[in-house]
């Protein structure tokens, strides 16, 4: 079966969890929703296209394979945002639509971010009966991308290409290994070892589940950052 294998470093990355008042914490990697909105950026899909996103996560299955989860950095400051009288009525979709209203109905909030600091991981992609692009398409548009990528936030651009490839694989395990020969021979160095591999139901992952639990990451409507449960399986590999 065919998989698309992709990296991702950087020196920040932020990969949000459900936020609770003014906290907000980033999980060690990233989860079904990033990765969708990932794919859409790359290939020039717009927010407000719910359609296509939903199209996109219908469509594929995620594994990442954790080279590492990078040290924690809490980053603590100010923000601007409208009291909810304000906003009745008004759409609030994004940071944009919130300080559209009157600078005198703004308030200053305490808030606490979390970051990932140099962490790194592989991603798999597999695409199903419904796919709406075939792997050999993403993988162009993640090489020449239409919007800027990022890793959850927008201060957090790659490090380093994101040199998508395609293999013909039996798991994604198996496609994660034959990735990191061939980014070794191209690099001339050896590619970190993957500890972990996490998983949606949609993946022929190549190895037993060690623990499965829900994950709260599945995209319901992008512009209105609505997201569901869906079940994620997690093998541990020893490190050297």
């Amino acid at each position: 079966m065919a998989f698309l294998v992709f990296q991702l470093q950087a020196p920040l990355a932020s990969w949000g969890e459900p936020a609770v008042g003014e906290y907000r914490g980033s999980h060690g990697y990233p989860g079904e929703s990033a990765l969708v909105g990932l794919l859409g950026a790359a290939l020039g899909v717009r927010r407000e296209d719910e359609a296509a996103h939903a199209a996109l996560r219908q469509g594929y299955g995620f594994a990442v394979g954790v080279q590492s989860t990078g040290k924690l950095l809490r980053d603590y400051h100010t923000a601007q945002v409208p009291g909810r009288t304000s906003l009745k009525g008004r759409p609030h979709t994004t940071r944009r639509d919130e300080l559209r209203v009157p600078k005198d109905e703004l308030n200053t909030i305490l808030s606490t971010r979390d970051y990932r600091q140099d962490a790194a991981c592989l991603v798999v992609v597999q695409p199903g009966e419904q796919a709406p692009y075939a792997l050999e398409a993403l993988a162009a548009a993640l090489q020449k991308p239409r919007f800027v990528l990022y890793l959850g936030r927008k201060s957090c651009p790659p490090a380093v290409p994101l040199y998508p490839l395609v293999f013909e694989a039996p798991s994604a395990f198996a496609a994660i290994n034959a990735y990191r020969e061939q980014l070794g021979r191209l690099c001339n160095e050896e590619i970190g070892r993957v500890v972990q591999l996490a998983w949606s139901d949609r993946v022929e992952a190549g190895v037993p589940a060690d623990l499965s639990a829900p994950r709260k990451d599945r995209l319901i409507r992008r512009g209105a950052w609505q997201f569901g449960d869906r079940a994620e399986h997690v093998a541990f590999f020893e490190s050297e």
